[in-house]
């Protein structure tokens, strides 16, 4: 593993389990305008994309373009379903505590989305200060316009950052700026689906728990914890 000096997490499907709710609110809102897609289509296509990129999808494959209130109503009905659901991805706040590496997150979801999910899972006060959103760069993800700006921010060159991403966009975009990238598929939106495959887009790693960081990566932690990695 190359000199780490910060690591990159992606927001949805890594910090919060959000990815599944958001997939079958998507399927679901589709549905009542003559789009038929399944979970599995989300994590092949719209899995780490930003919104306008999604809708432009949608309106390329299926020659519809969704009326002017559908933002509105899905982002409504989202948030609601955050409220019911949303919850922290098992074994995250424990590692951000542990780490021994500043970190940061660069995400594809809008500030006012970030933000709503940060309160709901009751984890703004470990990002504080730390965001980076697609609302500040010209181009998403697959272009590595936003880690290379969450980097910038922190002050440290692209080849000493870690992207923990879940995504084929996120990870497309890490590699294209020159980052290490961990593909983390512990998400429920992995769940009974085959992992979505690209042979040019390969992590450096894939791991499906974060508790395990402390096994295969222990210089990442504070040195009690990685003492404690090697004891019996």
């Amino acid at each position: 593993m190359r000199d780490i000096q910060l690591i990159i997490f992606d927001f949805d499907g890594v910090v919060v389990d959000s990815e599944v709710i958001s997939a079958q609110m998507l399927v679901a809102e589709l549905a009542l305008h003559g789009v038929r897609i399944d979970l599995a289509y989300v994590a092949r296509h719209f899995l780490g994309r930003s919104y306008p990129v999604v809708l432009a999808q949608i309106r390329e494959e299926f020659g519809i373009v969704l009326p002017d209130g559908f933002e509105a109503d899905y982002r409504a009905r989202l948030v609601a379903a955050f409220r019911e659901g949303l919850q922290p991805m098992p074994g995250i706040r424990d590692l951000l505590t542990r780490l021994a590496l500043p970190y940061c997150l660069a995400t594809s979801s809008s500030p006012a989305r970030v933000e709503q999910s940060m309160q709901i899972a009751g984890l703004s006060e470990l990002f504080a200060g730390r965001i980076t959103t697609v609302a500040e760069v010209a181009r998403g993800k697959p272009a590595p316009d936003l880690p290379l700006l969450a980097a910038k921010k922190a002050g440290i060159a692209p080849q000493h950052c870690l992207v923990i991403e879940d995504s084929l966009s996120g990870i497309r975009a890490a590699l294209a700026a020159g980052m290490q990238v961990w593909q983390f598929t512990g998400g429920s939106h992995f769940r009974g689906i085959d992992l979505p495959e690209d042979p040019g887009t390969r992590p450096h790693r894939r791991f499906d728990d974060l508790a395990k960081v402390a096994e295969f990566a222990p210089t990442l932690l504070t040195c009690a914890d990685a003492d404690a990695g090697d004891r019996p």
